[in-house]
């Protein structure tokens, strides 16, 4: 039969992804924000980020990340509001306690994302997609907030279907559509395909994963070290990565690839205010099992080679991060292309567990 050697093993994946969360939130707490250009993040005057930011912003070209400076340059009309990370926290124990009733085996990626297994779900006669579309009028009716959903066999597939029609829409790719679906997509939707692979993949004449199907695994593999592999197989529809119900994250961090490489240690540290707004930002996301730990920076060099640096200790204010900043950037001296601030975790769930052992 045509294409079943792309066929991915028969699995019922859901990625459930809020619109523009912080600020629909916002907006459905205090209705008179609703239909104005809207952003949550912090202060200019403080080399504040936008966190997110609604529809109407983004018309204006506003997005996540960005400074806010910036944000209010591309719309002076923008009204950027401070986070409110506990309204954010309930309403996602809201949705979570939704997803629950439908599988256990639930992955959150953040306060706002997830992905559901339920391939032996029991609900809606088994159909994924109804469930999908239940759990969405669900949100809806008891949150007052919308959400989009993907349907497949695959996180891969998933995410990028939870994608396709958003915002408040819903996206099926069935088996049998794999195989097409992922032809005529552009690599550069691949999971873990940045702008650096996806121009490298240009240059090679890939643009779309048909393209990247001509090529073997060997071939692949010389050109993109242990990545290439990977991208053999999602140019298939392949992904066999299991929902993970129980994963507990190591760190949290961020990071950004510059357009043009940072050329001496001042330009980095001009960066750092924002990345480290942004790094508060996800850390206040976290649950109350974890507890942040040692500080570490990631520099990538403009040749690619890169350095961690880690300290136990220090703190995780703007001078500590300096500091480990320019220790980092001492090993390799060059200009820089990417630069990452992180905090490792301290799993307390885990640490509770060892004294019950003992």
């Amino acid at each position: 039969m045509p294409g079943e050697a792309y066929r991915t093993s028969v699995r019922k994946i859901i990625h459930i992804d809020c619109d523009c969360f912080y600020a629909a939130i916002e907006m459905r707490d205090d209705p008179q924000l609703a239909g104005r250009p809207l952003a949550v993040g912090g202060a200019a005057e403080r080399r504040g980020v936008i966190a997110t930011c609604n529809y109407e912003a983004r018309a204006w070209g506003v997005r996540s990340a960005m400074p806010t400076r910036q944000a209010l340059k591309l719309c002076p009309d923008l009204l950027v509001v401070k986070p409110h990370m506990e309204a954010y926290r309930l309403a996602s124990r809201q949705i979570h306690a939704i997803l629950r009733e439908y599988s256990e085996r639930i992955e959150p990626l953040s306060l706002d994302e997830a992905y559901v297994d339920v391939s032996e779900a029991s609900h809606c006669g088994g159909s994924a997609t109804r469930m999908a579309r239940e759990i969405r009028q669900r949100v809806w009716q008891e949150l007052r907030i919308t959400v989009s959903a993907g349907v497949a066999p695959n996180k891969f597939l998933a995410k990028i279907a939870s994608d396709w029609r958003k915002p408040n829409g819903l996206f099926v790719i069935t088996p049998d559509e794999v195989e097409d679906f992922v032809a005529a997509l552009p690599v550069s939707r691949l999971h873990g395909v940045g702008k650096v692979t996806a121009d490298k993949l240009s240059r090679l004449g890939i643009t779309l994963c048909s393209d990247l199907r001509e090529w073997d695994k060997l071939a692949l593999l010389r050109e993109f070290g242990s990545f290439g592999e990977r991208l053999w197989g999602l140019a298939r529809g392949i992904d066999e990565r299991v929902v993970e119900a129980d994963s507990r994250r190591q760190s949290v961090s961020v990071e950004h690839t510059f357009d043009s490489d940072l050329p001496n240690l001042q330009a980095c540290l001009q960066q750092l205010p924002g990345l480290l707004e942004q790094l508060e930002q996800r850390l206040a996301r976290l649950d109350g099992s974890y507890r942040p730990g040692k500080p570490y920076v990631k520099i990538k060099f403009h040749d690619f080679t890169q350095t961690t640096l880690e300290q136990g200790g220090a703190g995780r204010d703007l001078d500590s991060y300096a500091v480990l900043l320019g220790a980092a950037f001492a090993r390799g001296g060059k200009p820089v292309r990417l630069l990452g601030l992180g905090v490792r975790l301290i799993d307390l769930r885990e640490a509770q567990e060892q004294l019950l052992l003992f």
